[in-house]
């Protein structure tokens, strides 16, 4: 067999190709994503549904001059490997390595960085119209899922492009499934025109696009041909194009969701390993997922709401148990909260799950739609803090920060599993204010996390070891770091602990007791420092005149990048060996000052 990608190191080398070769290629390029994916880990189906596509738009577009961008950037690593890293595809999502997104600074071929959904229409549409006022002939190609089209933004972008006379070109690579299965009425549209069912006008061509398509898109000539002709069409224009997810890989197709991002696995078999019987503490999404469906079956006020996560969020559990209670409402973040917003007025328990870097997406409607009204909307939010490899747009380290401006919003983050049950118990008892309930990705320390419920006090801090000089404030889970860093110090005895619980409102009259007791205060978050828990802290000490250095340790004022979550925590010097470090050098300073 021919190895055609192994001389292919940019798009160049590529259009070199006969035309008839490029499936080959295409067998090739599926298979060095397998063998590395496999024991690198990393968003594999995606990738593999759009192999043939990848081919064609560089075969036929004068990339980087021509600007392609691909919406989220899932799919991509196709992209990557025939635009000059192949050779460093190895580190991809890796610490110093390449990123697992589409990346401005790394590569001219990234024409735009991505990494949340449905951003590309827009951004296309702005470089269209930018080469129409420079007087530049280029192409400019969006690459958007199904999934990510049903978003606003997305439409945003489409209802503007169709009354422009812009050379844009948005491909809808469209295989039903985004993480999860794809939901809404546009889904069952789209369902149908593929069907051939639909009796509707075309919504595209209402939107004043010329449409071409369902077309077959793993059909590399047809794809070909269709791109070369739509390269001479003026004004915007729109290709639908039909892919399978996980393409090449029988387990990738049969199980997408599980084979979106399946972590190691078998490249030969496509089998993933067998679990370990080793009991493991729970991951924080299946604490929420469990204990939410447990909560509505007692109460059946309660509600869940995710915008596209549900198995990410795990409220796939009340989904499937109480659907009438629990919705998907897609990529919608926006619409999730205020749709959250309206349940709590008329008396519902509305619990809205998003990943903390997406609430991101739906500020204004957090702030307008729910804590200007003061309505007791229940917001969890996954992936808290530093989630790792998915790097800079992914991390959840802004929250605490732009959260905690926003009047009437409490703002809580358990330091265990226990905790993150009880105060879901809590809430949905009855409140009279909105609330912010933040939790990491990954497990917990805690095995027998399922203990009786107990109310937690709003505002209410916990002592966790008394201390005679230095005290510890800490919030969340880097609890368990601390609480380790203290336990191996010589002079443990000279630092007290405390879980502060609630960023907002502060326990004030346990930090009176705290500022009167101990000569130095450590403030640690897994958050940004700026804005966030320790500058409350420093508030509360100059508004009350205390004199003592507060310390704030927590994500300095930089995107931080991908790697490991341990890694990354060691890098923020927020590890339990940099944490031990810190405190021996205060308690250094403080005993020779």
């Amino acid at each position: 067999m021919s190895n055609f990608l192994k001389h292919i190191n940019l798009p160049k080398d590529l259009r070199q190709l006969k035309s008839e070769d490029l499936p080959q290629l295409a067998k090739e390029l599926r298979k060095f994503i397998i063998n590395i994916v496999a024991t690198k880990e990393g968003h594999l189906g995606a990738s593999l549904g759009v192999v043939e596509l990848t081919i064609a738009l560089h075969y036929v577009f004068n990339t980087p001059e021509d600007l392609l961008i691909w919406d989220v950037g899932h799919q991509a690593y196709g992209h990557k490997i025939l635009t000059g890293r192949k050779e460093v595809f190895e580190t991809n999502r890796q610490l110093n390595g390449i990123s697992g997104f589409p990346k401005r600074s790394e590569s001219a071929y990234d024409s735009f960085g991505v990494g949340h959904s449905s951003t590309s229409i827009s951004a296309a549409l702005g470089m269209a119209i930018a080469s129409k006022l420079k007087g530049e002939n280029k192409q400019h190609i969006a690459v958007i899922g199904d999934a990510s089209i049903a978003s606003g933004m997305a439409f945003e972008g489409l209802n503007h492009a169709g009354v422009t006379d812009s050379n844009l070109l948005v491909i809808l690579n469209d295989n039903a499934i985004g993480i999860d299965p794809s939901v809404g009425a546009l889904k069952q549209y789209l369902t149908n025109v593929k069907k051939g069912t639909q009796k509707q006008d075309n919504i595209f061509e209402a939107l004043n696009f010329n449409y071409s398509g369902p077309i077959d898109g793993h059909n590399l000539p047809l794809l070909i041909s269709e791109l070369e002709r739509l390269k001479n069409v003026k004004g915007p224009k729109f290709l639908h194009v039909i892919t399978t997810k996980g393409k090449g890989l029988k387990q990738a197709e049969h199980d997408q969701v599980k084979y979106h991002a399946p972590g190691k696995f078998d490249a030969k078999t496509g089998d993933l390993p067998l679990k370990s019987k080793v009991e493991e503490a729970p991951k924080y999404q299946d604490v929420f997922g469990e204990t939410i469906l447990e909560l509505a079956h007692q109460n059946e006020k309660i509600i869940g709401i995710t915008p596209a996560m549900p198995t990410g969020s795990s409220l796939k559990y009340m989904m499937e148990e109480i659907p009438d209670r629990a919705f998907d409402v897609g990529i919608a973040e926006q619409h999730a909260v205020t749709l959250a917003a309206g349940m709590a007025t008329q008396g519902l328990i509305p619990f809205c799950n998003i990943y903390s870097t997406f609430l991101q997406r739906a500020y204004d409607q957090v702030i307008h739609d729910v804590a200007l009204q003061n309505l007791p909307v229940i917001f969890c939010l996954d992936r808290a803090g530093l989630v790792g490899e998915d790097g800079a747009t992914h991390h959840g380290v802004f929250d605490l920060a732009y959260l905690n401006c926003i009047p009437n919003l409490v703002i809580f983050a358990p330091r265990d599993a226990i905790a993150l049950r009880n105060i879901m118990y809590t809430v949905q008892l009855g409140i009279d204010f909105p609330i912010a309930i933040r939790y990491p990705r990954g497990r917990g320390h805690i095995l027998e996390w399922k203990q009786p419920f107990e109310k937690i006090k709003i505002g209410k801090g916990i002592c966790l070891k008394k201390g005679k000089h230095i005290a510890v404030l800490s919030i969340g889970t880097l609890s368990h770091n601390i609480s380790e860093a203290i336990s191996t110090l010589k002079q443990k005895d000279d630092i007290g602990h405390y879980d502060m619980q609630f960023v907002k409102p502060l326990d004030e009259k346990l930090l009176h007791q705290i500022l009167k007791t101990y000569k130095a205060i450590v403030t640690i978050e897994d958050g940004a420092v700026i804005g966030g828990f320790g500058n409350s802290i420093i508030r509360f000490a100059n508004d009350n005149n205390y004199k003592q250095k507060v310390i704030t340790l927590g994500i300095e004022d930089e995107f931080v990048e991908h790697g490991t979550v341990g890694q990354l925590l060691k890098l923020q010097k927020l590890d339990t060996d940099s944490i031990r470090k810190q405190l021996e050098h205060l308690l250094f300073t403080l005993n020779n000052g």
